[in-house]
């Protein structure tokens, strides 16, 4: 297929967007646009600016949605590059042979052999060279391909263009510039799973090692002749490749990681501890034991694609070489451990590296404000992770992931009528009330156990800070569920005010069937409880809390109760009962099914959870927050929950309620095994037991999420729903690092949490003249933000209620109330 390559945010957050070219006339209009045009122009003139502005197209991709990072959907079809050619000009004066080595004779060649290489576009490049779209042949590489096209044209190949994302400058559509084009380009004769699986096959085979080329191909040449190379076990002419055989002699580069400033910085501190000089890398005689050195440091803090693209910027020439490539390889198969205590130069790079990666974040987005990619491309993503795990709860408000600006339907709805502010509480908040709909809805997670949608959300944040956010559109979920429940408490009162006028010798009514009750009051009995759920025909029950700790008032839930009840609504299968021996006593032990919405101040929160830190109750529930607001700011004005809303929601709650079964949800499911290998991937680089045992139901929970959007939207995906969820599992697993982290790392290694004392006047702690300099380093003692932006705003709001005033360009002076001579 033909994708279209576009680019989404800038700098570090620069994306590429692929989407297909669907026929013939879409390409020609985009390759005859104006822009196109002029800039080939431009381009052809020598102008590398106006290069980069033109047409790009992608040839290697199978199916891809959106982003094209992180895409493992390989092709039928494949780029080649030839660029190596001679003018007439000067074919003429040479007295070389007769091969064909001027532009026209390649092109000539190229079409005589269209049908051998599989031929199905021939477009001239940029500099007058070719560009080959052939067809793939199957369970062979993209270079075992190149390799069999060079060796049919003998014509030198290029063996950096073998990379799946392998993106190529266009020119027009005139027949000069487009010479063949076979519209069997535009379709995908492959399915996306077939695409797939054909990519984790050919994957597999490379890093065996079982591509069929000659070990040269592997090398960065863009002046390759693979018919040259002795013993390739590849014979001229020999175009028609069998099943491949193993090719031995050097590891294969499977995965590279282009390098950014954090890897750079990692990689270079890693060769000053080791006292190893940029040089040594290109020095032949130093190159093997300098690179040795620095990857018995970074195998730990930077993982093999990273290190490789590292490698490949520092010694371009020799970084693929079999030698480097076989200890590369060494380090972090033979030699890795991900178990194994960082050592102290280590965790100095690490937490060094931590801060950059702020900094960084911080200077792209102008705002202080840390924005999660999900964990999708995990270059960058891992940079911005390593931002998101605050050491305490004061980062809440300044370091919360983003969210996506793209939402689900359904979550773009509910979050609709609230301002930005609030929008990531209520997108988190109204999953248990969705997925209380649901009736006996199965899912099968990635280690084969079924799941229902147990979801519990739990919101934490300053008071006054707008908590009730979350309450319309909860009740306006719920609004079917608590008529229902209103005829069925009815039915219920008679049966009772029934029972109870019927002497102890007369015949007492049997209990109504079909009273299925699902929200419940917080201070209802164990027995009613167990009732409740005992009737309920396979629903949940539910119940919101405005404060947390009126789960205490469940009565019978004494000591730890009300938190066991929390892991047993989690926990498939798990029962919930009593057994007693009284005639009227409940007996009963139905499946645990209990969602439920609270509320509570951090503080509180983190009071509730202090004495199960570590128990379980923490890692199941799904915590979210409001970052505070700035003193004295504009009342929230909040939307209108009207009729129209409820007519716009009753679709997706009507699909819920009308699911039933085991629900398959394949691109859920691939979607969760990425996030548990990506929590993986960062739980070894941070070396963070605490994130790491949190991420385990972090990513169940996201997953159920992402299965009760798939249903209520009538079992179609959305793209949306992939970036969505990837945001919510950072910010779940942010929450929990900023209110529980270091206490459940206290709580592990038995250590206890020290008091923290009250708010002190800042501005008495400061001298009476004083620099924005002293004021940082007051805000840092007091353990405040440290930042120039959060000490300039405070000094700003000084100056506005005549606190101080400025008396030079960088330094103040207090009013005279504060004046330390004025203190009696």
């Amino acid at each position: 297929m033909i994708y279209r390559i576009t680019y989404q945010g800038e700098g570090k957050q620069r994306k590429k967007l692929a989407s297909p070219v669907k026929n013939r006339a879409e390409l020609m209009a985009l390759r005859d646009s104006k822009r196109n045009l002029e800039m080939l122009d431009k381009a052809r003139k020598g102008d590398d600016e106006a290069k980069g502005k033109l047409l790009q197209l992608a040839y290697n991709i199978g199916h891809v949605e959106g982003l094209i990072a992180g895409c493992k959907s390989i092709g039928s079809f494949f780029f080649h590059d030839v660029d190596c050619y001679l003018s007439e000009e000067i074919r003429v004066k040479s007295e070389e042979s007769d091969e064909p080595v001027t532009s026209e004779e390649i092109k000539q060649l190229i079409l005589s052999k269209k049908d051998e290489i599989g031929l199905v576009m021939l477009e001239r490049s940029v500099g007058g060279g070719w560009h080959l779209v052939c067809r793939r042949l199957p369970k062979t590489t993209i270079l075992e391909n190149q390799v069999r096209v060079a060796m049919a044209l003998h014509l030198e190949m290029d063996t950096n263009t073998k990379d799946l994302q392998r993106v190529c400058y266009s020119t027009s559509g005139s027949e000069e510039d487009l010479v063949y084009l076979d519209d069997a380009v535009f379709e995908e004769p492959m399915s996306k799973e077939e695409c797939e699986e054909e990519y984790r096959y050919l994957k597999e085979r490379e890093k065996k090692n079982l591509e069929d080329v000659p070990k040269g191909a592997k090398k960065a040449n863009k002046h390759y002749r693979p018919w040259e190379e002795k013993g390739s076990g590849v014979e001229q002419g020999d175009t028609q490749m069998s099943q491949p055989q193993g090719v031995t002699e050097s590891p294969c580069v499977t995965s590279v990681t282009e390098a950014d400033e954090r890897t750079r910085f990692v990689f270079r501190e890693c060769m000053k501890e080791e006292g190893v000089e940029p040089e040594d890398f290109v020095i032949e005689g130093r190159r093997h034991n300098s690179v040795k050195n620095v990857l018995g440091l970074c195998n730990q803090l930077l993982s093999k694609e990273e290190t490789q693209g590292v490698l490949k910027e520092m010694m371009p020439e020799n970084w693929q070489d079999e030698n480097i490539q076989q200890l590369v390889e060494a380090f972090y198969t033979d030699y890795y451990n991900p178990s194994q205590r960082l050592s102290l130069a280590q965790k100095r790079i690490f937490k060094e590296s931590r801060k950059l990666t702020r900094e960084l974040t911080q200077l792209t987005q102008g705002t202080g404000t840390l924005c999660s990619a999900g964990f999708a491309q995990m270059s960058q993503a891992r940079c911005e992770q390593m931002s998101q795990v605050p050491s305490a709860p004061d980062d809440v408000s300044t370091l919360a992931p983003k969210m996506p600006e793209r939402l689900p339907k359904v979550i773009q709805l509910l979050t609709s009528k609230v301002d930005d502010r609030y929008k990531p509480a209520v997108a988190n908040a109204v999953f248990p009330p969705l997925a209380t709909h649901l009736c006996n809805v199965r899912f099968n997670y990635t280690d084969n156990v079924e799941h229902e949608a147990t979801l519990m959300n739990c919101l934490m944040a300053g008071t006054g800070e707008g908590k009730g956010c979350i309450d319309e559109p909860i009740d306006h979920i719920m609004a079917d569920i608590k008529r229902r429940d209103k005829e069925n408490e009815k039915r219920e009162e008679e049966w009772k005010k029934e029972w109870n006028r019927k002497g102890a010798n007369k015949d007492k009514m049997v209990r109504p069937e079909g009273l299925v009750i699902q929200m419940i009051d917080p201070d209802m009995t164990k027995p009613a409880l167990v009732t409740r759920m005992d009737e309920s025909e396979d629903h949940f029950v539910y119940v919101k809390l405005n404060e947390l700790d009126l789960f205490e008032q469940l009565k019978g839930q004494t000591g730890k109760q009300h938190f066991q009840l929390m892991c047993l609504a989690f926990d498939p299968n798990s029962e919930y009962g009593q057994t007693r021996v009284g005639t009227q006593s409940v007996t009963a032990r139905p499946k645990c099914r209990f969602n439920w919405n609270a509320c509570t101040t951090i503080q509180k929160g983190r009071k509730f959870f202090a004495k199960v830190l570590t128990d379980g109750p923490i890692s199941r529930i799904n915590f979210c927050t409001i970052p505070d607001s700035e003193i004295g700011c504009d009342q929230p004005v909040y939307g209108k929950y009207d009729a129209e809303f409820d007519e716009q929601l009753k679709p997706y709650i009507d699909n819920l309620c009308n699911a039933r079964g085991l629900i398959d949800c394949p691109q859920a499911f691939r979607l969760a095994k990425k996030l548990l290998q990506e929590c993986a991937d960062f739980a070894r680089l941070s070396q963070n037991r605490v994130f790491w045992n949190l991420s385990h139901r972090a990513c169940v929970i996201a997953w159920l999420k992402a299965c009760v959007i798939y249903v209520a939207n009538g079992q179609k995906w959305e793209k949306s729903i992939d970036e969505f969820i990837r945001w919510s599992l950072n910010y779940d697993l942010y929450c929990k690092m900023a209110f529980f982290g270091d206490d459940i790392a206290r709580a592990n290694d038995g250590s206890e949490r020290i008091g923290q004392r009250g708010p002190r006047n800042l501005l008495e702690l400061l001298p009476d003249e004083f620099t924005v300099e002293d004021a940082i380093r007051i805000r840092q003692q007091e353990g405040l933000s440290a930042s120039r932006k959060d000490a300039m705003h405070m000094i700003r709001t000084w100056k506005s209620r005549d606190y101080c005033a400025q008396s030079t360009e960088h330094s103040f002076v207090k009013s005279e109330k504060y004046c330390s001579k004025n203190k009696k």
